[in-house]
C-alpha cells in the first residue's frame, strides 16, 4: 500500500466547491490511474482482475488482484490455492474470490505521474459534464450573463460557468454591447465539444419579449391574461397579442398599466422597439383587423381556412394603404407571424378593378369609404382607442407621405 496523506482529500473538497466536482470523481479517477500505471508496470495492454483500493481511514491506496481459490492452480494470475489463501484469510474455503495485493515496490513516483495525467483528464470530462447538464436544462430558457468581448461580429456572455456565443443574426441591430455589461440572452442550443460545451445565447429572440411581460404585468404571471402570440422584429417593433381568462379584466389595459406604466418600463428594457398589443379573438376576422393595426379595414374576405391553408384578402381606404402594409411591409409582415395568417392587402381603388370591385363600388357609393362590415367597423374604432403606442409623429410623416402604388403587394412570408 502507498501512504497518500490527508492532502488528497483537503484538494477534493476544494475542487467540490469551486467546481462542483466530488470527492467520488477524483478518488475514482485515482483508482483508475494506479491501474493504468501498473499495466504500464508490467507491460500488459488488459489486466481484467485489478483494481486499486483506497482506504481513507488510514490514507493508503494500492494495486489488488481479484483470484478465485482452487485446488490445483492452473493459471497463476487468475487463481490461488486453497493454502496460499488461507494465509490471506481464514476462512475462505474453494470456489471463493480474494483480493491479493500486489503494488510493486517503489511503485509510489510511477503511480504519481500516471494519476497526474489521468486525474486531470477525468476532472476536465467531469466539469464539461457538469456544464453541458447545467446548461441543456438551461436550453430554451433566458438567463442573465455579463458581455466579455466582441470577436468577428460575435458577442462573448460569460453566464455562469462558460462563455456563450451570441452571433450576429441573434442581435438588435444597431445596439451596442459594451464589455461588462449585464445582458438577458436566451439559451437557444447548446453544442458538445471536445472541450466545454458551446452555448449559442440570442438577444433578439421573442421569448425575451414574453417573459418582460411576465415580470411586468402580474395578471399574466397569475394566469389571468394569457399571450398567446408573439411576432418580433428585434429593434424595430413587435406585436404581441393577449387575452384574459377573466371577463371583468381587460387584457390589454392589464398590459399597458395605470397611465402606461408598465408598456414604459418594458419599452425602456427593449431600447425603445414599439409594441403594439393586440386583442386576441378566436374569430379570424376580428383577429387578422386587430393584427394590422393601427391602419383602419374597410373588409375581410377569408380565402382559405383549412390545415394546409390559410389565407384572407384584406381591403383598406386608399389613405391607409402604406399604413397597413407598414414601412418596408413590416405591419403586415409581424401581423401575417402573430396571426399565422397569409394576408393580402389591396386599397379599395385597387380592389375596385378585380372581381370584388362591385362590393367595392357599391360601398364608395353609399357609404362614403366607411367600412362595409358593421362589426369591422367597431372592432377598428377599438383598436384606435386602444392604440397609444402604435407610431410615433416621424413614422406617421414618412407613411402618409408614400405613395400606395409603391408597396402595391403585401409582403407575406
Amino acid at each position: 500500500m502507498i501512504k497518500i496523506g490527508t492532502a488528497l482529500f483537503e484538494a477534493c473538497e476544494e475542487l467540490e466547491r469551486e467546481k462542483g466536482i466530488t470527492k467520488d470523481v477524483i478518488i475514482a479517477s485515482l483508482c483508475d490511474a494506479m491501474v493504468t500505471a501498473y499495466k504500464k508496470h508490467l507491460k500488459q495492454k488488459e489486466i481484467p482482475n485489478a483494481e486499486a483500493i483506497l482506504d481513507e481511514q488510514s490514507g493508503e491506496i494500492g494495486v489488488f488482484r481479484t483470484k478465485l481459490v482452487v485446488e490445483k492452480v492452473e493459471d497463476p494470475d487468475l487463481e490461488i490455492s486453497l493454502e496460499d489463501a488461507k494465509e490471506i484469510d481464514d476462512e475462505v474455503e474453494l470456489e471463493d474470490e480474494v483480493k491479493i495485493e500486489v503494488t510493486p515496490e517503489n511503485f509510489g513516483r510511477i503511480a504519481a505521474q500516471s494519476a497526474k495525467q489521468v486525474i486531470t483528464q477525468r476532472i476536465r470530462e467531469a466539469e464539461r459534464k457538469l456544464v453541458l447538464d447545467e446548461f441543456m436544462e438551461k436550453k430554451g430558457t433566458l438567463t442573465t450573463g455579463i458581455i466579455q468581448r466582441v470577436e468577428n461580429r460575435n458577442v462573448i456572455v460569460n453566464i455562469g460557468k462558460t462563455d456563450a456565443i451570441m452571433p450576429q443574426k441573434e442581435q438588435i441591430p444597431g445596439e451596442y454591447y459594451k464589455p461588462g455589461t449585464r445582458i438577458r440572452v436566451f439559451v437557444l442550443n447548446v453544442k458538445e465539444t471536445a472541450r466545454l460545451p458551446q452555448v449559442i445565447v440570442s438577444h433578439a429572440h421573442s421569448e425575451i419579449v414574453r417573459e418582460l411581460f411576465e415580470l411586468e404585468v402580474p395578471e399574466i404571471e397569475d394566469g389571468i391574461v394569457e399571450i398567446k402570440s408573439i411576432s418580433r422584429e428585434a429593434g424595430y417593433r413587435t406585436k404581441i397579442a393577449v387575452s384574459s381568462n377573466d371577463p371583468d379584466v381587460d387584457s390589454v389595459g392589464a398590459c399597458i398599466g395605470p397611465r402606461g406604466s408598465r408598456i414604459q418600463t418594458i419599452i425602456g428594457e427593449l431600447k425603445n422597439e414599439k409594441i403594439d398589443i393586440v386583442r386576441y379573438s378566436d374569430n379570424p376576422v376580428e383577429y387578422i383587423v386587430n393584427a394590422l393595426s393601427p391602419a383602419r379595414i374597410v373588409s375581410v374576405d377569408i380565402l382559405a381556412d383549412d390545415e394546409y391553408s390559410k389565407e384572407a384578402f384584406v381591403i383598406v381606404p386608399d389613405d391607409q394603404l402604406s399604413l397597413a402594409i407598414g414601412r418596408d411591409g413590416q405591419n403586415v409582415r409581424l401581423a401575417h407571424k402573430l396571426t399565422g395568417w397569409k394576408i393580402d392587402i389591396k386599397s379599395q381603388s385597387q380592389a375596385a378593378k378585380m372581381e370584388y370591385a362591385p362590393q367595392v363600388q357599391h360601398d364608395e357609393e353609399n357609404q362614403e369609404d366607411e367600412p362595409v362590415d358593421d362589426e369591422i367597423d367597431a372592432i377598428a374604432e377599438e383598436i384606435q382607442e386602444e392604440q397609444e403606442y402604435a407610431l410615433d409623429e416621424e413614422d406617421k410623416a414618412e407613411i402618409e407621405g408614400a405613395e400606395p402604388e409603391q408597396q402595391e403587394e403585401s409582403l407575406n412570408e
